[in-house]
């Protein structure tokens, strides 16, 4: 099977692309795809995980396909991040 393992900072992004057996998890594909080693700072007992926008638990089995994507803590309250914006707006 072929998936996809995906991680963003601010100002880079990477997208590392595996084959993996048939009965692979979510945290074996992280592990085997090198990201963890790329970015130490990444904590799975943390940080959210997700397929295709959809989040998933570590041990959930992937697919054929799948998008795993590990997501970085919200760093701003989007509800400040928007009334920051509007107020810009009204400059």
């Amino acid at each position: 099977m072929h998936v996809g393992v995906c991680y963003a900072e601010a100002d880079r992004q990477v997208w590392m692309r595996l084959e993996v057996p048939e009965n692979t998890v979510v945290e074996e594909a992280i592990r085997r795809s090198g990201i963890l080693e790329c970015f130490p700072e990444i904590d799975l007992t943390k940080q959210k995980v997700g397929i295709f926008g959809k989040l998933v638990k570590l041990d959930s089995p992937v697919s054929d396909g799948d998008r795993i994507e590990i997501y970085r803590p919200i760093t701003a309250d989007p509800k400040t991040v928007k009334r920051r914006r509007i107020a810009n707006d009204d400059d």
